[in-house]
């Protein structure tokens, strides 16, 4: 696709960027499909600079490529660069604001239609973490003052909008069910038509269609066969792991464990 040749080239320049300046640099926020579009061209491949997919927190699903110089290293390096890179935009109303009084909460479309709306390109935001009373929008650091600065409202509620550093960011908790089931087999198309409650051609298709990654990554072939550990993401319905693969029963099935994130 023309798309992801171009996103290659963008992402070539800034690892050139880093090598010759000796300095962090980084691509905006990625979707699914372009995370995994460099991490199969660069995440494995030996390079000069260390290549590393960060969005703010451990389970972002918006991430941006970052090339980190030699002297970045470790898990400090990782967090010193998130510490420049991001800032989260902190945007709150009262409880009593029109949002609350129509009984419909604003949403993450809310929040993200209203930046966007501001001239804002889609790849300066990161993930939008909503609340009750609000929301913490992790975007790229040199465009938060010109957020802040603009955006008051969304939908017909008005904000009461701040910036705050990385490490003050609100994560709601995640909820998470487990799932015991039989599968035919640990095949990819068996494992997510389990996930997501799916006939198995209906799982066949998405993944063919590119919709589904394992560990961070587009997997089309549906033969894949999983182990323990392994995260499933399907897009537009959520995300799973293979937590527990268990015994054989009578009929030939595999005993797995699945958590399912709700």
């Amino acid at each position: 696709m023309n798309e992801d040749k171009i996103l290659l080239g963008q992402a070539e320049d800034r690892i050139d960027q880093c090598l010759d300046r000796y300095m962090l640099t980084a691509t905006g926020f990625l979707d699914t499909h372009q995370q995994s579009v460099l991490r199969q061209k660069f995440g494995k491949s030996p390079l000069a600079c260390r290549i590393a997919f960060l969005g703010g927190y451990d389970d972002a699903q918006r991430r941006v490529m970052a090339c980190l110089p030699d002297y970045m290293d470790g898990d400090a390096g990782m967090e010193d660069a998130q510490q420049q890179l991001f800032t989260v935009v902190r945007a709150e109303h009262s409880l009593k604001s029109a949002a609350s009084k129509s009984g419909r909460a604003l949403r993450h479309g809310d929040y993200l239609g209203a930046i966007l709306g501001l001239g804002i390109k889609r790849d300066v935001v990161g993930d939008i973490l909503v609340r009750e009373d609000g929301a913490d929008i992790i975007v790229m650091a040199e465009m938060a003052d010109y957020i802040v600065e603009n955006f008051g409202k969304a939908g017909r509620t008005y904000l009461s909008v701040s910036s705050v550093p990385l490490q003050d960011l609100l994560i709601p908790e995640q909820k998470v069910k487990l799932k015991n089931d039989t599968v035919a087999s640990l095949r990819l198309d068996s494992l997510v038509a389990s996930a997501f409650g799916l006939a198995r051609s209906k799982a066949a298709d998405a993944i063919r269609g590119g919709l589904v990654l394992v560990n961070h990554e587009e997997v089309l072939k549906i033969d894949r066969v999983l182990e323990e550990g392994d995260e499933l993401v399907l897009r537009h319905h959520g995300k799973a792991v293979l937590e527990e693969i268990g015994g054989t029963t009578r009929k030939g099935r595999t005993a797995v464990v699945l958590k399912i994130f709700v």
